[in-house]
């Protein structure tokens, strides 16, 4: 009974999906919620015949990433609850309130949030899987929307996966839409969940065009398919082809221009992005602003740690231009300040940033320093640093370098989707960081619960994860 549930749930909500691009399409869909339509009324396959639908039906994936899942930047995402899990963030808010099991490290395999990434995510990508077999198997649509289409999917299929994976460790990689064959599937080990990653990314930059469908660079290219790209070499410890990645956009300096101005970084028209999410509403601004920016105090939620705050070296203009505070008598609290606007206004100023090109650079400094090569290494992490206001680093052996790009990582990526515990966690350094910082931190806390329901669902992912 529970396994059909789970399955009528994914049926629902791929036509849900579907429903929301008949409707913007201007198609009638009042029985496209029956498991059998009438004859002569559009089916599933029929809206991949159609490049509107098509596209719409892609559309509605990124949608889905910004609003829903671990994704979204706001008070639901990994941007919160992991910062907040290691010491990025400190917890202010009610007992009740999920963040509090993150932040005191107590999380079980029932917590909802744990549950819904893990749902969210496997429904997002047996979205991008239903139009990856519905654009493959159409008829009409023109080779290079076909490529289009696919090319977005498959980026965002490796996306997912990705975050499963580092969030979760072994997960299962499901690329087909047969719901009863996804449901016993079992978990694939964390090389070959890199390889099939790779080889889903590799091929979704093969197909995706030079150019963004719009200037405001919200849909996937073969640059935002690299820079993914680039970060996945990195974590699976493909130094070389990492710098090549990361190289393929910065040397792409006729559509990336850096930006000296750290204020300018976060707005919507911002040279340096890669990716971004365009608010569903004119108005409307990024989720980070509308969930980090306190204009008051004491915080709802959580703010920065004050230990984070009084890291940045003197001098570093990111403290001063990316951090804001609130008092109230004599407690002050900090808040990230990256986005400016909390609230709607007459047009939108500031979406949500996933990609840019500060990453990039720190991405090949790391590489170039694992191949020894230290002098291109210190290059790339003085760009950054001569940004934020800094001297070149003083870092001269091949470790010391290694670990000035870490801690670079941490002042120019904090509050950034987890920048911070993948860090922590691929360098091994999440036990030493963390024990005796966080409370109750152990070191199995380096992944998530697999859901219960989830195991209970499909015992072919047991065992759970250690310590829970």
């Amino acid at each position: 009974m529970e396994t059909k549930l789970y399955l009528r749930k994914q049926i629902t909500l791929f036509k849900r999906i579907i429903i929301s691009l008949l409707v913007i399409s201007g198609y009638s869909c009042e029985s496209f919620v029956e498991v059998n339509s009438p004859s002569g009324q559009l089916s599933t396959e029929a809206v991949f015949e159609d490049k509107g639908t098509a596209n719409a039906a892609v559309s509605n994936i990124y949608a889905s990433l910004r609003d829903s899942g671990m994704l979204t930047g706001n008070s639901v995402s990994i941007t919160t609850k992991m910062g907040a899990y290691t010491d990025e963030l400190n917890f202010y808010g009610i007992s009740s309130g999920t963040t509090l099991n993150f932040y005191n490290n107590t999380l079980l395999p029932t917590n909802p949030q744990v549950v819904s990434w893990w749902k969210t995510a496997y429904s997002q990508i047996y979205a991008a899987n239903s139009v990856i077999q519905g654009v493959t198997a159409s008829a009409t649509l023109a080779t290079t929307d076909k490529n289009q289409f696919i090319g977005e999917a498959l980026f965002i299929r490796s996306l997912l996966h990705f975050y499963l994976l580092n969030l979760y460790g072994d997960v299962p990689y499901v690329t087909a839409t047969n719901y009863k064959q996804n449901t016993t599937i079992g978990r694939s080990s964390t090389n070959l969940l890199y390889s099939k990653i790779i080889e889903d990314l590799q091929t979704s930059h093969a197909l995706l065009p030079e150019s963004y469908l719009s200037a405001d660079r919200t849909r996937a290219n073969k640059a935002v398919a690299m820079a993914l790209l680039a970060r996945v070499y990195l974590y699976s410890k493909a130094w070389a082809e990492a710098a090549n990645a990361a190289s393929y956009l910065l040397n792409n300096t006729a559509t990336y221009k850096w930006e000296n101005d750290l204020n300018k970084i976060f707005l919507k028209g911002s040279t340096v992005t890669i990716w971004q999410y365009k608010p569903g509403v004119e108005g409307q601004n990024s989720a980070e602003g509308g969930s980090m920016i306190l204009l008051t105090g004491p915080p709802a939620d959580v703010a920065l740690n004050p230990n984070f705050v009084n890291a940045f070296e003197i001098g570093d203009q990111r403290r001063q231009k990316w951090i804001g505070s609130v008092s109230k008598g004599t407690s002050t609290w900090y808040f990230a300040a990256k986005y400016k606007v909390k609230l709607k206004t007459a047009t939108s100023t500031e979406y949500s940033i996933i990609f840019r090109l500060a990453e990039q650079y720190l991405i090949r400094a790391e590489a170039r320093a694992q191949q020894g090569d230290l002098i291109g290494a210190k290059e790339d992490l003085n760009k950054i640093r001569q940004n934020a206001g800094l001297g070149n680093t003083p870092a001269v052996s091949q470790q010391e370098i290694l670990e000035a790009v870490i801690r670079e990582r941490r002042f120019e990526l904090f509050t950034e989707s987890a920048h911070r515990f993948f860090d922590l966690k691929r360098t091994g350094q999440l036990d030493s960081q963390l024990t005796g910082v966080k409370n109750g931190w152990n070191s199995t806390d380096n992944l998530l619960p697999v859901p219960e329901s989830e195991l209970t669902l499909n015992p072919n992912l047991l065992p759970q994860n250690l310590g829970y």
